[in-house]
């Protein structure tokens, strides 16, 4: 596997904000805590306060939750031990429960948060790491990820189920299995053994990630709500999140930046099964949108207070709720995740949690071998595929693409040899100077026609060369942008059943740099 790197800025992928980020530009310092150098997250670990009891808390969900699965690696089970020691941080990403994982970039965040764990282990002896998946089992957001791509080919479950998606029911996907090319039989374990969608991705990401101690986290749970009960309530009666996040919306735009989420006056949902609606305040009442529910405030305060997991925080205090729950040291995300992160930094600084580093994962182009040849027959280098079309075109064509390609220089050669022999018939017999026209004018269509055949020999080549940098580009960048936003995971492991342990191998992600990786 051949590996390199390049700048983000140089795919033309991501926004100004995250590449002024990389960059460390000084307009966006307000808005995080510290920068994910190793260094630094030394610094964050100092800082980062978390209780005994936050810490019982913690595993005795995690225990609860590990039992639903007959087999623990070794290596989850020694991590799930140390998250009860007070020198053990985790390194976190979250992600929805996308549909047979969904895009490739799922893959990407999990291998980022493990690779980063490592690191700090090797660096820092004396702390343990552990890399943890935030499961988005209270997303509401179906039509988000129940499809996937692949081969080329997009896939989707259909139900009719509403509410927090790691609720649903997996009985209805066993006819989306059914029409898959080939049998995948990891994910069909998962969604026939596994009676929800939470339960069957916590299953899968343990296995494909198991062995790297990699542990998941379900948030949607009574035990672990209790925690946020003091949020909860400061938000029902003060609305502390909207007057924050809108102040530092304000001072982002001011910088030119736009904001990712738009805080609500309520930044949570009403929860129960089928339903995750939002919490609105009108007059003396609370109201939970598209159904009958309304509760006078003391009864929605006594609902906190017996009943807190009925309660969902959305985009805005989700990642509040994670860090109260975790000993976390660093958040890992896409660029659209790291850019709302950086609208709730006063947030943090209101309840005084620690606002975690914010690391943008990695970013990879996986080039397939029968692409990689295509590439070189091409005459191109890896980097030189983020170049739109219309500018790789004119770069690998240009040798098909000759305007002034024709013969005029050798017909006046011949016309000028001909000459020379017309001048020496004549001086021998006149009479031999129109046989001599007529054998020029002969050799002139010949090379006329010649020409043409020259030509259009070249435009069929152009055409071919296109339409193969056409193929190219359509299969290494489908709909026109990154594989990793589109293709899933099976359309490269099908092929290669190495693919996760080479993309392991590959990511560095302190180095913030974008991976290409090549098959030799």
């Amino acid at each position: 596997m051949k590996i390199s790197q390049l700048d983000y800025s140089a795919t033309n992928a991501f926004s100004s904000l995250v590449i002024d980020y990389l960059q460390q530009n000084s307009k966006l310092a307000p808005f995080y805590h510290r920068f994910p150098t190793p260094e630094n997250l030394k610094e964050q670990l100092t800082e980062k306060q978390f209780t005994p009891e936050q810490r019982n808390l913690l595993c005795q969900e995690l225990e609860r939750q590990y039992a639903s699965l007959s087999e623990v690696p070794a290596k989850v089970r020694k991590n799930l031990d140390l998250l009860q020691q007070p020198n053990t941080f985790t390194i976190t990403t979250g992600h929805q429960l996308s549909l047979f994982t969904g895009p490739l970039y799922f893959i990407y965040k999990i291998i980022s948060a493990i690779k980063t764990a490592e690191h700090l282990q090797e660096q820092y002896p004396a702390y343990n790491f552990v890399p943890i998946y935030w499961m988005a089992t209270e997303d509401h957001d179906f039509a988000e990820i129940n499809h996937f791509t692949l081969f080329g080919k997009p896939y989707a479950w259909e139900t009719d189920q509403k509410g927090a998606v790691g609720r649903f029911k997996t009985d209805t996907i066993f006819s989306l299995i059914e029409s898959l090319p080939e049998n995948y039989p990891l994910f069909e374990q998962a969604y026939t053994k596994f009676d929800t969608l939470a339960a069957a991705t916590r299953f899968l990401a343990n296995e494909l990630f198991g062995e790297f101690g990699l542990i998941s986290i379900d948030a949607d749970a009574p035990a672990l709500k209790q925690a946020l009960k003091p949020v909860i309530t400061k938000e029902l009666t003060e609305q502390t999140a909207y007057k924050l996040v809108t102040a530092t919306n304000e001072k982002l735009a001011t910088a030119g930046y736009k904001t990712q989420v738009t805080p609500r006056e309520i930044n949570l949902f009403y929860l129960d099964d089928n339903v995750r609606e939002r919490l609105v305040r009108e007059e003396d009442h609370y109201r939970v949108l598209n159904t009958n529910l309304t509760f006078s405030q003391e009864e929605i305060l006594n609902l906190v207070e017996t009943q807190p997991e009925k309660f969902s925080p959305n985009v805005i205090l989700r990642p509040l709720y994670e860090e109260i729950l975790l000993p976390n040291l660093c958040y890992i995300g896409g660029g659209a995740e790291i850019a709302y992160w950086f609208q709730l930094k006063d947030l943090f600084d209101y309840y005084q949690v620690s606002f975690p580093a914010l690391m943008l994962r990695n970013s990879g182009l996986y080039i397939a071998k029968n692409h990689a040849a295509r590439m070189q027959k091409l005459g191109l280098q890896p980097t030189d595929l983020f170049q739109d079309l219309p500018t790789l075109k004119k770069q690998v064509t240009a040798a098909y693409q000759d305007e002034e390609l024709h013969l005029n220089e050798e017909k006046k050669q011949v016309e000028a040899a001909f000459a020379q022999v017309e001048k020496l018939a004549a001086a021998i017999d006149p009479t031999l100077t129109k046989t001599v026209a007529a054998e020029a004018q002969k050799a002139f269509n010949a090379l006329t026609v010649l020409e043409k055949k020259i030509v259009k020999a070249n435009d069929t080549k152009y055409e071919t060369v296109y339409n193969q940098l056409t193929s190219l580009k359509d299969k290494l960048f489908p709909n026109g942008t990154l594989q990793e936003r589109i293709d899933n995971l099976l359309t490269y492991q099908t092929n290669n059943p190495n693919f996760i342990q080479h993309v392991y191998e590959a990511f560095e992600p302190f180095a913030a740099k974008f991976t290409i990786l090549e098959e030799e």
